[in-house]
């Protein structure tokens, strides 16, 4: 089975990230990513129903751009988000800051 690339695209205030993202990938996801995030002038949505992967690197990468967003006064709601990854973010503690997927 062929690997997905992951990638970025805005469409009017959703950020739609998709494929399959690892140690390798990230950091050019997440450059892409940023780049999207200081160019928004409104609050953006983050769907990640096209993600295929839940790993502590694509958490740190979302916490990443909440920090840019916020410096950037943009506001970023995730939505699509797995079980998996919205376990991972549990276990880790970090659900609470990453709204959208907190289970409350």
């Amino acid at each position: 089975m062929a690997s997905k690339e992951p990638r970025v695209e805005r469409t009017s205030d959703i950020l739609v990230v998709t494929g399959e993202v690892d140690a390798e990938s990230v950091v050019a996801l997440r450059s892409e990513g940023e780049a999207v995030i200081r160019a928004a002038a409104v609050n953006l949505t983050v769907d990640l129903e096209g993600l295929e992967t839940a790993h502590s690197v694509v958490l740190s990468m979302l916490l990443c751009w909440q920090r840019l967003a916020a410096s950037q006064g943009v506001s970023l709601t995730y939505q699509g988000v797995s079980e998996r990854l919205l376990s991972l973010a549990a276990l880790s503690h970090l659900d609470d800051q990453l709204p959208g997927f907190s289970r409350k």
